[in-house]
């Protein structure tokens, strides 16, 4: 089933290392230090594991915060969102703003938009590469004291956020699969002194780029 909690933690980026091989165990990650006002909050970004097969796949851009619905102008803090469009949650396929694709419009059956995305090339391509890879594209839009938003799902207990990363399309008999959903990706924004936002969306590679309306890959 998707996550019981999904939501955008707002706050200020206070730190951000990287794991170090005594501690990253079995997926590495670019970890964050957020703060909002109910503390420092923890964020672990997935980039893959130290050397992992499964391979890791990002994308960098900038949207401008209209793109970003609701949540641009969220008070900072950690805040649920509805897994459904408009609530200002984020879906890797079908967020308008994020696939890089035209929008179809709703009353085409969901089959014909699914065919009309394959034949569309999409305008921002994923990028394959180790962890390292990702990490280095990922750390130059991470400016200590910019405004953040963190998407993904809170922890159990404590101040933080993980999976930190596209929740949908893993494929059957993957420990994952159970957890797939729609409108429920994780992502990384910082926003730019110019009010735009920087983007960082990590998936891995066996995660497909089509999708049922359960997050279940076509």
């Amino acid at each position: 089933m998707p996550f019981a909690h999904y939501g955008v933690l707002s706050g200020t980026l206070h730190q951000h290392f990287r794991d170090t091989p005594d501690t990253e165990g079995a997926w590495f990650h670019v970890n964050l230090r957020v703060d909002a006002p109910e503390g420092r909050y923890k964020c672990a970004v997935d980039v893959d594991s130290h050397d992992s097969a499964t391979g890791v796949q990002w994308k960098v851009f900038t949207v401008d915060a209209a793109v970003l619905g609701p949540v641009a102008a969220l008070a900072p803090g950690y805040h649920e969102l509805a897994r459904t469009a408009g609530s200002g949650a984020l879906d890797y396929i079908r967020h308008p703003g994020l696939r890089g694709r035209p929008s179809w419009p709703s009353w085409l059956p969901e089959r014909l938009r699914e065919l009309l995305d394959r034949l569309v090339r999409t305008s921002r391509p994923w990028t394959s590469g180790t962890n390292l890879e990702a990490a280095l594209a990922f750390e130059p839009m991470l400016v200590v004291g910019r405004p953040v938003l963190v998407f993904g799902e809170p922890f159990d207990t404590g101040l933080g956020v993980h999976n930190i990363h596209q929740n949908q399309g893993d494929p059957l008999g993957s420990p994952w699969w159970a957890e797939n959903g729609v409108w429920q990706d994780g992502a990384t924004l910082t926003r730019r002194p110019d009010g735009r936002y920087d983007v960082f969306l990590n998936k891995f590679s066996t995660q497909k780029d089509h999708t049922d309306a359960d997050g279940h890959p076509l």
